[in-house]
């Protein structure tokens, strides 16, 4: 076996990871390089090859595959920097995507925020009037053609369409996911008209019930898909040209890989990718220390991303929700906000400090990075409360300057509040802390779990200056942060970790009781599918999984849970325990005494999720043991560092954690120097080194 490599690209910055065949573990990071991030992804390769004693082309020779995940399409999403996109759909039916099926002025909100009924804002239409093609036909819901496709229609859109330069076009048509031969006729349409045009079918991406979801998610997918092609076309062939022979494959937010010539046709299912990896990464960690409920949350540097592992398993949705709009992909529960490290604080209209979800991302980054950035960010108030190293990050490669830090924030938030620098600073860090907390609190509590039976895992180069503080705000009693050879890298290692994944899914409703042969004849088409997809990777398995699982709900209700189905044979029997295994959840989710059965139960639609199980499952080493040598020995200095505005600045000590050893206890206040992070103990807290080389923080909660 060669090396296995796990590359993480944010919006601030790249993280590498690479294993060899005898388990040795290394990590690199380096700043992302936007527009072409796959420049920073050459960096780390670089990086990764020197700590192996090779050069980056020999690296490349011998590695058996890269997994990369990016958060830049979702940051892409989040901060609405997206390139326009037309669409097409029904006549008639074109105003679904202001309308939101009402969901747009609650959809991801925070119960505060639902409460502040005068305060509801619906966002701005997906895609602007001028962009919005409507084109005569019409299927019924079994999927019959009841009006024939106005061809002459739709060349009428694709013209006016490319003659406002848009290079990508969402079709998503009614009942399309029960018949999609009208959307495949549109789209050789469009490619006759347009032959560069990118497109996007919702019976690809998306081919499931409910219209406004379904247009949405193709919406997103495509304004998403151009810029993920052109990236991956970009960097694979920049891999191949030095050396790299093994599959490039893009992380999916289902919790597998896929390879990347497959990728942008399915775009949205990758925006999530970069914490799947971290979940992937903590499931991983948490078999290791004996962990069967974890929050695993990462703080990068434009998104902060938080997903459950509940029983050992990592809990699942089939929609997830971005910007106020619905995305009806198969995915690991992954909640985000734009509230990572660059996340830029400002004073709202009424004059309320908020930070995020805009970010400085690593161009022009934070002010104190020097590069022309002026808005205050979350590292900028860091830098001025004393948490971040005055050398600098990445053991001193990024400089910092703190009177650029001082002076963003004294313009923009300091000087309107009324404050001083570092009271506001302390603000920007107790927001920050609050919101991520309220996120937290949140994807528990509606998962049907309760927040204070998890283990809070943090990584990301900015989550472990803060996980400490959401993790006791969610009453958590433990927070862990991994470090040891993958540091913040730690999405990476997941990365590396991965399987590949193939998931397919149809709509299909119906009342209980089910036929089975009729369920049966789904499944097996959707496994055909799956097991179709798995062999074109050209990657040999150790072996190949496959699961089922239809959405269910009771009659007359909007929300269906995902039950799994046994394997094998289907019978009425079968049939009628996932019926009563569909109960059991929502009487989880729920609460007991909640479900209606005499309302009926209704099956949506069914899903197969296959798993091409890798043969690569790297563990994170054991290290030395303190044996006596004394914690103080790890002091860098002691400096004043302010976590907690009521108290001003406090002289604590801080500690370089290459030094550290597995039985070391460090009581709070205290910062822990990692060459590419800052570990926060806050006061009343006390932080223990564990045999694998990870901070355990014990938060009192």
């Amino acid at each position: 076996m060669g090396f296995v490599v796990g590359i993480d690209v944010g919006g601030t910055f790249t993280d590498g990871v690479a294993v060899d065949a005898a388990g040795r573990i290394v990590s690199a990071k380096s700043p992302s390089t936007p527009p072409d991030y796959s420049e920073g992804v050459f960096d780390v390769l670089a990086l990764l090859a020197e700590q192996f004693s090779v050069t980056r082309r020999a690296f490349l020779a011998q590695t058996d595959h890269i997994s990369h995940g990016t958060t830049s399409s979702l940051n892409a999403l989040v901060m609405g920097r997206v390139p326009p996109v037309g669409f097409i759909t029904t006549k008639g039916h074109g105003d679904s995507i202001a309308i939101m099926n009402v969901e747009g002025r609650y959809l991801g909100r925070s119960s505060q925020e639902l409460q502040n009924v005068l305060g509801h804002r619906k966002p701005s239409p997906l895609v602007p009037k001028s962009l919005l093609k409507e084109v005569a036909q019409r299927m019924d819901r079994e999927g019959h053609v009841l009006v024939e496709l106005d061809e002459d229609e739709v060349r009428a859109a694709v013209r006016d369409c490319a003659a406002q330069g848009v290079n990508a076009i969402a079709v998503s048509l009614l009942w399309a996911f029960r018949n999609p031969a009208h959307e495949r006729r549109v789209r050789e349409i469009i490619l006759e008209e347009a032959p560069r045009m990118f497109v996007a079918l919702s019976s690809d991406v998306s081919p499931r019930i409910r219209e406004y979801a379904r247009h949405a998610t193709t919406i997103m997918s495509t304004q998403i898909g151009p810029g993920l092609r052109d990236y991956l076309n970009n960097l694979e062939s920049g891999l191949r040209e030095e050396g790299l022979t093994g599959p490039l494959l893009v992380m999916q937010s289902s919790g597998g890989a896929i390879t990347a010539a497959e990728a942008p046709a399915t775009a949205i299912s990758t925006v999530g990718s970069v914490l799947t990896g971290g979940v992937v990464g903590a499931m991983q960690l948490a078999s290791q220390l004996g962990h069967r409920n974890v929050m695993a949350t990462d703080v990068g540097g434009t998104t902060f991303l938080a997903g459950l592992i509940v029983d050992g398993e990592p809990v699942r949705a089939v929609q997830t929700i971005i910007n106020q709009s619905p995305v009806n992909v198969p995915t690991l529960r992954v909640e985000a906000i734009g509230s990572g490290g660059g996340a830029i604080a400002w004073i709202d209209a009424g004059g309320n400090l908020q930070v995020g979800p805009l970010s400085a991302q690593a161009k022009p980054g934070p002010a104190c990075y020097g590069a022309g950035g002026t808005e205050p960010t979350v590292t900028d108030a860091n830098l001025v409360l004393g948490i971040l190293p005055m050398h600098g990050l990445l053991g001193g490669k990024r400089p910092l300057s703190l009177e650029l830090a001082r002076d963003a924030i004294r313009r923009r938030i300091a000087e309107p509040l009324g404050l001083s620098i570092e009271a506001a600073a302390a603000a920007i860090y107790a927001v920050q802390n609050a919101q991520t907390g309220d996120m937290l609190r949140k994807i528990a509590v509606e998962a049907g779990h309760d927040p204070r039976d998890f283990v809070v895992y943090a990584f990301g180069g900015a989550g472990p200056a803060h996980c400490a503080a959401y993790g006791a705000d969610v009453g958590a009693s433990e927070v862990l942060v991994p470090l040891g050879p993958v540091a913040s890298a730690f999405s990476a290692f997941g990365l590396a970790a991965s399987d590949i994944s193939v998931v397919r899914e149809l709509s299909d409703p119906a009342l209980f009781p089910l036929d089975p042969l009729h369920v049966a004849a789904n499944f097996e088409r959707l496994e055909h599918e799956v097991v179709a997809v798995l062999e074109r990777q050209g990657i040999r398995f150790v072996s190949t999984e496959l699961h089922r699982e239809i959405d269910m709900r009771y009659g007359m209700q909007m929300g269906e849970v995902a039950t799994p189905v046994s394997t094998g044979p289907l019978s009425a029997a079968s049939l009628q325990q996932a019926a009563d295994r569909f109960e059991q959840l929502y009487a989880q989710l729920y609460g007991a005494g909640s479900g209606f059965r005499d309302a009926g139960i209704q099956a949506l639609t069914y899903r197969v999720r296959g798993t091409g199980v890798l043969p690569v499952s790297p563990e994170l080493p054991e290290i030395p043991r303190a044996d006596g040598i004394p914690v103080s020995d790890a002091l860098i200095e002691r400096r004043p560092i302010c976590l907690d505005g009521r108290e001003g600045p406090v002289d604590t000590p801080a500690y370089d954690y290459t030094r550290l050893r597995a039985g070391h206890v460090i009581d709070g206040p205290a910062v822990i120097q990692v060459p590419t992070t800052t570990v926060v103990v806050p006061r009343g807290m006390r932080g223990t080194i564990d045999r694998l080389g990870n901070l355990s923080i014990a938060t009192g909660a």
